[in-house]
């Protein structure tokens, strides 16, 4: 028995895997974000591990049996939160997250003090990348920055309460903009930049390898064998991708979480930063991947939610489904926690533009599934644009449960969408079959294969007229927008 934990940004997910590779039990625990300042995201640490114990807890009450069974444990998280420890191993400050945007200036630095950056790590410097946020740190909170003497990932931290050591895989770690992609290894170049050294970094691994096993008190804590396995685990789309089996090139899979995320594997390093497109480690040895990725995707229909009292998401999906071809739908900037792919701007906004009289909430919620839609279009350009080639595409995360969003993502990009069974949960998935091959060293090719084929969705030809002229008027707002943007 395997346990997948990812610390995501609005919960906790925990899965329990068997030797069949079935699901026997899942469990949930919410996290909150903070937004202390305009373009700030923040969360305390302690809420992940925090969280983390109350999933366990509800997993072991629901199944005792299989959860007593665990032999591995894999780990998938939110990239690029800085989690700054002092020598004791003590959160300096809130985490700052993949989402956060006040250091676009630090970016700038960044690359100005080491002007091989982009080659080193394959992407272009971006605030929500961790080492500007510490370059932020050391500008504006100077004595918080003198006493860091660890700096970790999200689901590292929750590794070293687990375990006790300080540890990171390569693909989480490609996320920071400190490791030399190419090589799989911190660069002391780009760790120079940020005035940090070797031994403020993890040791790392590989994804499907150990990085250590349970703390005895811990264990105890938990009701597992102190001799648990932890794999070096995954940043979460890396992880999804070991869950939903994209892990030979060509794969693809559409990720429709609180973010947006189209990840392509590919067989050699491959980056791309002109448009945007991150390169960035595999978690398993000798591999890559490129993505293009969306500040905010299924989290915004959850805003729509808030701001127009709809009893739920699938109420506004619901009602976006009654419209017929001739309604008069608004065109919907999704750009509300700024954006990266292909637009690197954290002072992009959301807009909806062609409002009426006529607009309702229907209208509004129709317009987001379409406006998240281009912004993924947008994605798929610039990833061939960068040389990826795309021959299946996977679709995965919370919003991919909505049949109705699935077939506007198809019509709008022109591909054939596949859901498989456990994508709403992939990359907890995707952690509990890294914790099996930490601990049983079968082959990748065996254990993360694609799950049980539940549906696809074709492009709808009569679709495609419509929806081009809606993306050409979409594609053009962006550009006569972003000077009002700043």
């Amino acid at each position: 028995m395997d346990l997948g934990i990812d610390i995501g940004t609005s919960e906790v997910k925990a899965v329990l895997l068997d030797e069949a590779q079935v699901v026997v039990g899942t469990a949930r625990a919410p996290l909150r974000i903070s937004r202390p300042q305009p373009l700030w995201s923040e969360q305390d640490p302690q809420d992940w591990w925090t969280a983390t114990v109350a999933a366990l807890v509800d997993l072991r009450t629901a199944q005792p049996k299989a959860y007593a069974a665990v032999k591995g444990i894999g780990l998938s998280g939110q990239m690029h939160g800085a989690t700054l420890l002092d020598a004791k191993e003590h959160v300096l400050r809130p985490a700052i997250l993949w989402n956060d945007g006040r250091s676009e200036a630090q970016c700038k630095t960044l690359e100005q003090r080491e002007s091989d950056s982009r080659r080193i790590t394959g992407n272009i410097a971006m605030p929500g990348f961790t080492a500007p946020k510490l370059l932020w740190v050391a500008e504006h909170e100077p004595d918080v920055f003198n006493s860091v003497a660890r700096v970790l990932l999200p689901k590292d931290y929750v590794r070293l309460q687990l375990t006790g050591d300080a540890v990171s895989d390569m693909s989480d770690a490609a996320g920071t903009l400190w490791l030399d992609v190419a090589k799989r290894d911190w660069s002391e170049a780009m760790l120079q930049a940020t005035q940090l050294k070797r031994r403020h970094m993890p040791r790392l691994v590989e994804g499907s390898q150990p990085s250590g096993t349970l703390r005895a008190d811990v264990a105890a804590q938990l009701g597992l064998q102190a001799s648990v396995v932890v794999a070096g685990g995954a940043g979460d789309n890396a992880a999804s991708a070991a869950g939903i089996g994209v892990a030979a090139p060509g794969k693809a899979f559409l990720s429709l979480g609180t973010s947006g995320v189209y990840f392509v594997a590919n067989a050699a390093f491959s980056p791309a930063p002109q448009r945007a497109v991150h390169a960035f480690c595999h978690c398993f040895p000798g591999t890559w991947h490129q993505m293009s990725v969306m500040l905010s995707a299924a989290s915004c229909l959850h805003w729509l939610r808030g701001l127009t009292h709809a009893d739920s998401e699938a109420q506004l999906i619901d009602e976006a489904a009654t419209l017929n071809a001739h309604a008069r739908v608004p065109i919907f900037l999704p750009y509300l926690s700024g954006e990266r792919t292909p637009h690197n701007n954290p002072h992009a906004c959301g807009v909806f533009f062609g409002l009426t009289h006529d607009s309702g909430r229907a209208h509004l919620a129709r317009a987001v599934l379409e406006g998240v839609a281009f912004a993924f279009a947008d994605g798929q350009q610039a990833l061939l644009a960068g040389g990826a080639q795309i021959h299946r595409v996977s679709l995965v995360g919370g919003g991919s449960r909505s049949a109705l969003w699935a077939q506007i993502l198809a019509d709008t990009l022109g591909q054939t969408l596949e859901r498989h069974s456990g994508g709403e949960i992939g990359a907890a998935l995707g952690a509990a079959r890294l914790a099996r091959l930490a601990r049983t060293g079968e082959s990748v090719q065996a254990v993360c294969t694609a799950p049980p084929l539940l549906d696809r969705f074709e492009p709808d030809a009569r679709q495609g007229e419509a929806v081009a002229l809606r993306y050409e008027r979409f594609t053009r707002l962006y550009p006569a927008l972003v000077e009002q943007m700043h």
